[in-house]
């Protein structure tokens, strides 16, 4: 049996298609009107980079990449891309710098029809680097609202990269170049606001805040053995190789009565450490020196235990109490206060000197054999070798380079450990 044949008139397959396209295109037109098609454009310019103090200031080319879209239309937010193609410097031939340590931010200049600073950031994330090594810095991400219509011009502008807590600044040395251009068409949005935000949040140095809501106890109480010392915001100021950084920890001691001693219990009790890298378990170890006053003189030695488990990447990690024992050397009223923070870890040791200090408990001591009084030479009751009433600083490292070989840092501050790197950060930790 034959099929039949349909006819279809000539022509009316090339309309058809045609008239698809019409439709497809008229909505490509309307949703252009939103916002167009993504655009990339790349500039690159001289760059001035200053790093931390103690490097040389490096003198380099920036190239990048700034994607946004061709048209929009007046009260879009529109996300925007800045894509490092090449960082103007080089990572130092200081350290290592670990996978995921490194963190760039900066500006991007809109001009023409809007005039805005729009703040881009990018995200913590890098392969590791090595001494000399290029830097790889992850994409920044910003957005823009647009408040009127015409042409909004996109430009690079100055960068900060963010490497474990310590900051090396680059601006251009010359007039950059547009690197993208968006059509805005009128709208219904509102032009009240230019001010854009970032996507990402900002890096992780953050200034710690607590309040000292006890009073330092008085031992004096018939029959008391334990004494609660109240919280006392000490700040710090930490050398290294690459600069000087300061900080304030809050930071509480309290003592339990043994015998004439004491054991003292020395917390940080609103600080936590978040790691920008893995460290291993056991090989992360602090201490402090506790400064006596009033009555007694010279300091008390007071230990952590070390990290018990390995600590990822991001991971926050507590301060461990610091405990030791405090043999009074005087008769009278004994102060205590935080002195001096010292970390150990895989090899190197990090010095962090308080520029003041403040009393958090104060005891009825009574003088012990071989006491703490005087603090010039160690004793079994724990009492530093270095210690005074002014609780003065041993340094550490070589005298001849003048700077510790360890970054370390106290609420938002990094410890630079040779291949480990952790912030101290505020948070919050339980109450015994």
């Amino acid at each position: 049996m034959r099929k039949r044949r349909r006819v279809t008139p000539a022509g009316s397959g090339r309309a058809g298609a045609a008239g698809a396209a019409l439709v497809l295109g008229s909505a490509g037109i309307l949703l252009g009107l939103a916002a167009g098609p993504a655009q990339a454009a790349e500039v690159s310019f001289a760059t001035h980079c200053v790093p931390p103090a103690g490097i040389t200031p490096v003198d380099g080319t920036t190239k990048v990449e700034i994607t946004a879209p061709a048209t929009a239309k007046v009260g879009d937010t529109v996300d925007v891309v800045w894509k490092f193609v090449q960082a103007a410097s080089k990572n130092p031939d200081i350290i290592d710098l670990p996978a995921n340590s490194v963190q760039p931010s900066g500006v991007l200049k809109a001009a023409g029809a809007q005039a805005a600073d729009i703040a881009m950031q990018g995200t913590r994330t890098n392969p590791a680097i090595p001494k000399g090594g290029a830097m790889v810095l992850s994409d920044m991400k910003g957005t823009l609202k647009l408040t009127a219509p015409g042409e909004v011009t996109l430009t690079p502008d100055a960068y900060t990269v963010n490497a474990m807590s310590t900051d090396t600044k680059c601006t251009p040395k010359e007039t950059v170049q547009k690197a993208a251009t968006i059509e805005v068409a009128p709208g219904d949005g509102s032009s009240s606001s230019t001010t854009p935000e970032p996507t990402d949040s900002a890096s992780p140095s953050s200034s710690p805040s607590a309040s000292a809501s006890a009073s330092a106890s008085d031992g004096t109480g018939s029959g008391q053995t334990d004494f609660t010392g109240k919280e006392v915001d000490i700040p710090y100021t930490c050398q290294s190789p690459i600069g000087e950084k300061k900080a304030t920890s809050p930071i509480q001691i309290d003592a339990r009565k043994n015998g004439g001693s004491f054991d003292l219990t020395v917390q940080f009790k609103k600080s936590v450490m978040d790691s920008p890298a893995d460290i291993p378990k056991g090989s992360v170890k602090p201490s402090m020196e506790v400064v006596l006053g009033g009555a007694d003189k010279g300091t008390v030695h007071v230990e952590g235990p070390t990290n018990s488990k390995d600590i990822k990447s991001g991971e926050p990690i507590e301060i461990p109490d610091l405990t030791g024992t405090y043999k009074p050397g005087a008769d009278g009223k004994s102060t205590l206060s935080p002195g001096v923070l010292t970390i150990n870890a895989l090899g190197t040791t990090t010095t962090c000197k308080p520029d003041r200090t403040e009393v958090s408990l104060t005891l009825d001591t009574t003088q012990q054999a071989s006491g703490a009084s005087g603090g010039s030479s160690s004793t079994s009751g724990g009492t530093s070798s270095t210690g005074s009433s002014s609780g003065g600083l041993a340094e550490t490292g070589s005298d001849s380079h003048g700077a510790v070989k360890a970054l370390g840092l106290v609420a938002g501050t990094a410890v630079l450990l040779g291949a480990a790197i952790f912030t101290f950060l505020p948070g919050r930790r339980r109450v015994r």
